[in-house]
């Protein structure tokens, strides 16, 4: 049995597409800051018979994340599925006129320097296995920069570029790397925005492969 695990779960998207991967088989790591909080979504899929465990790490923590991710691998087996969708936090997304030098490291350690320690991780397990995906879940600033959310926008930008290197550089090993942009949020009455909705489409980026980016709501993606 091999493992997704997913980098800024939560009880939207993280538990649906945990609930997607899980009737595929998999086993479940739920990664997230709080220990309370993984352990609920993790019971709660339990009882669900999807096997899940929780871990707490701060993704802008490079030691916790790594200790999260090897913590998983011993416990539930090898992780071929890694998703990286933490939710920015509210001091990434001022103004670009109020946003400081100092005010970009967070953003920045949480959306470029994040998805390096944890794809950096995983890749020698994926590599050992042949196959695998990693998925990268994003706003729309990830491509349209937006200067009301200047931090997330210059952040997601660099997440953008290392994931396109990653997937140019890794396809030819089997390894598949993709990003789904999702405008105007989870939810909010678009049924391809909402969750399960959602889920379905990370599931789909892993079964069939193909381009990085798809757009949510672009009728090519």
């Amino acid at each position: 049995m091999t493992t997704v695990a997913i980098i800024g779960a939560g009880p939207g998207l993280g538990l649906a597409t945990a609930r997607r991967f899980g009737r595929e088989g998999f086993s479940v790591a739920l990664i997230s800051r709080t220990q309370a909080h993984v352990d609920s979504l993790a019971s709660t899929l339990g009882a669900e018979g999807v096997t899940a465990r929780g871990y707490a790490a701060n993704v802008r923590d490079a030691q916790a994340l790594r200790q999260a991710l090897d913590t998983a691998v011993v416990d539930l087996g090898p992780i071929e599925v890694l998703q990286y969708s933490p939710v920015p936090a509210r001091e990434f997304m001022k103004p670009v006129l109020e946003t400081t030098a100092e005010d970009l490291a967070g953003p920045v350690e949480q959306s470029v320097y994040g998805p390096a320690v944890a794809v950096q991780y995983v890749l020698p397990g994926l590599q050992q296995l042949g196959r695998g995906t990693v998925l990268f879940i994003n706003g729309a600033s990830a491509v349209t920069p937006n200067g009301n959310v200047a931090g997330t926008s210059v952040a997601f930008a660099g997440e953008s570029a290392y994931g396109q290197m990653l997937h140019d550089a890794l396809a030819p090993e089997g390894i598949h790397v993709a990003q789904l942009i999702i405008p105007r949020g989870i939810g909010g009455g678009e049924p391809d925005h909402e969750p399960e909705a959602l889920a379905e489409r990370i599931f789909t980026l892993h079964r069939d492969r193909g381009r990085f980016r798809t757009v949510v709501g672009e009728e090519s993606a």
